[in-house]
């Protein structure tokens, strides 16, 4: 019993950070949006692009946490040599991806891209997070990555605060986008060398402490292939929950996307749930034994989707009366997008457990790369006849019946592999599956 009431246990903690952390993202969201749509909008594509490119290179991290939980709870690998190959490997990408976004900045005079500048000099710091947290994700250890979460939202606020510029009145939406995206990345950047110092610091502390040999050469150098790999399949995930938003963009301009940026984010709070679980549950998918394995995805699978099917007539419900008080009338055109979004939502909500199964235990991120292809496909051939004859609304539709047609077809991956059979998602102890451990 309670292995089985573990993963509740240990994902509440995480939920609570994330929580808090959105409370913050939702903090500064609501005065921006406030400044208008447009405003909005461009601080949305902004945002996006930075999402991509910490995506794009998530596979430093999750390599270090899938070598960490494939000691099945015998730590016998030294953390540090391999920790500082990846975090040395973050930067040198960071300034590469740098030279792009400059490129980019200067070939561009319309916002939001004329300012990736901003995001270019931020570039090397912000890749630290998501690799050093890697550390921590693989042990299972929560509380650092829930710190590190929380700090940079909690930075960019004050940063904002401490600008002045939530006093004035007449600030014209230029001016207004740079002191916002400074901000933002200004407050990731010191968080993300502040974790990293910490990373290394802990390392060092755990190989002393286990008597592991801290000079052992890092042997991530051999894996580029699977950290290439995770990158990609990253990014394609990415673009299945954001493409749309470039579609509106193309179809209707910056106000638009503006309004449908904030369906898209008051949808994805269900994801908080379900994230949730399976980051805490993450370092027991990835353990070596295949029935242990897969008895924690199923478990988590079931969490996941039953807390977002209760959730989401309250979230819709919620935000049919708030959006509009909070935010301005104009986001009245939020609420429809989506009610067409939630049912995709919801339903994608076990994407994360199946994607840990088939990253950190088959150690085959191509999998997941594939359904959320799958995904894009379905939504983006979709939006691209919806979205131009019923705007955000389609954009929703559409994103709804990718995200539905890709979970079913995700569900049975995980089963051929996993050797059970359909009924093991719901029923009570099919597959003879064994309790978590």
């Amino acid at each position: 019993m309670f292995a089985r009431l573990s993963v509740p246990r240990a994902a509440l903690g995480n939920l609570l950070a994330k929580l808090l952390m959105v409370g913050l993202g939702l903090a500064i969201t609501v005065v921006v949006a406030r400044q208008g749509p447009k405003v909005q909008g461009a601080f949305a594509l902004f945002v996006a692009v930075e999402s991509a490119l910490l995506t794009l290179f998530s596979g430093l991290g999750l390599w270090l946490a899938r070598q960490m939980s494939q000691q099945g709870g015998t730590p016998t690998v030294a953390a540090l040599p391999m920790l500082r190959g990846v975090l040395r490997a973050a930067v040198s990408l960071g300034l590469v991806a740098s030279c792009a976004l400059l490129a980019v900045s200067w070939a561009s005079h319309t916002l939001p891209y004329s300012q990736l500048w901003l995001l270019a000099l931020a570039a090397p710091f912000l890749l630290l997070v998501p690799t050093a947290t890697g550390l921590w994700l693989g042990e299972g250890r929560m509380w650092p990555i829930n710190v590190a979460q929380v700090a940079a939202p909690a930075l960019v606020l004050l940063g904002l605060l401490g600008t002045g510029w939530l006093t004035q009145g007449a600030v014209r939406s230029a001016p207004l986008v740079v002191l916002v995206l400074t901000a933002w990345v200004s407050g990731k950047a010191i968080v993300a060398v502040l974790t990293a110092v910490y990373a290394l610091r802990d390392a060092d502390q755990r190989d002393e402490a286990l008597g592991l040999a801290s000079q052992v050469a890092a042997r991530w150098q051999s894996q580029w292939p699977f950290i290439a790999t995770i990158g990609v399949t990253n990014v394609v995930s990415l673009l299945n929950y954001r493409a749309s938003l470039f579609l509106v963009e193309r179809f209707h301009g910056l106000s638009e996307v503006g309004t449908y940026s904030v369906s898209v984010t008051v949808a994805e709070l269900l994801w908080l749930l379900s994230s949730s679980v399976t980051v805490s549950a993450y370092a027991r998918i990835g353990h070596p034994d295949a029935r242990v394995a897969a008895a924690m995805t199923v478990q988590a699978v079931r969490i996941n989707v039953l807390l977002t099917l209760l959730a989401a007539p309250v979230l819709l419900l919620g935000a049919w009366w708030a959006l509009p008080w909070v935010l301005g009338e104009a986001y009245q055109a939020s609420l429809m997008p989506l009610a067409a979004l939630l049912p995709g939502v919801a339903g994608y909500a076990a994407a994360s457990s199946l994607s840990a199964f088939y990253t950190n235990h088959l150690g085959r991120p191509q999998l997941s790369g594939a359904i959320a292809g799958l995904s894009l496909c379905l939504s983006f051939g979709l939006g691209w006849w919806l979205v131009p004859l019923h705007g955000a609304v389609g954009a929703g539709v559409a994103s709804s019946v990718g995200y539905l047609g890709a979970i079913a077809v995700a569900y049975g991956v995980f089963l051929k592999h996993a050797g059970l059979p359909l009924r093991a998602l719901w029923a009570r102890g099919a597959g003879d599956l064994p309790a978590p451990v």
